[in-house]
């Protein structure tokens, strides 16, 4: 009797922890997938996936998801009628009016620093006003959010170019090759500048 009753026990405490055991698994999985999504999403929008943070976690399926999402981020600014139409007119004040200052204005503005578009016109503008200290800046800022925008490779060559620093210029000619190859306009109107002689006034 006395046995029986020891395995009777036994079953129900077997039965018990069982039972608890599956009620609690699905819900530190489920947790841990919603945790695991937000970071995806947190790192993809500060971080523009260029420079994705060591912490992040590399888990089956991570990657796949945070890259569309990174890209529909910044497909998205675009789409977005405001800064659309302030970049266009910072656009129009730099290339139509030469108004460089007013342009830096208007690009900050925007309140997306960060992008590597915006970035790149405010390294330009600077540029145009002759402080290459700044420009190099927010040259370099673009290149951080975007390491593949070759219209800030092309510029920054322009500007290594006028600095004096023609092996630096040819490194950024090589760049472009790699991203659009020799035949788009970036490349070549980097490779004609470095072609001009040293000392040469820069038409960009």
């Amino acid at each position: 009797m006395t046995n029986l009753m020891i395995r009777i026990v036994t079953l129900a405490t077997c039965s018990i922890a069982l039972i608890a055991a599956f009620s609690v698994t699905p819900v530190v999985a489920a947790g841990g997938s919603d945790l695991g999504g937000g970071e995806a999403n947190y790192s993809g929008m500060d971080q523009r996936s260029a420079y994705p943070p060591s912490s992040y976690p590399k888990r089956s399926g991570t990657k796949a998801t945070h890259a569309p999402k990174a890209k529909k981020a910044k497909q998205s600014l675009f789409d977005d009628p405001a800064f659309a139409h302030g970049y266009r007119a910072a656009h129009a004040t730099i290339y139509d009016r030469n108004d460089y200052a007013g342009a830096i204005e208007q690009l900050k503005a925007l309140g997306h620093d960060d992008n590597a578009d915006v970035a790149n016109l405010i390294g330009y503008s600077y540029r145009k006003l002759g402080d290459y200290k700044l420009s190099q800046v927010w040259y370099e800022r673009a290149l951080k959010a975007d390491p593949n925008h070759v219209l800030t490779w092309q510029y920054y060559g322009l500007w290594q170019i006028e600095q004096g620093n023609r092996d630096q210029a040819q490194y950024h000619l090589s760049r472009i090759a790699a991203i659009c190859g020799t035949g788009c306009e970036e490349y070549r109107s980097l490779a004609a500048a470095l072609e001009k002689p040293a000392g040469t006034g820069l038409i960009y």
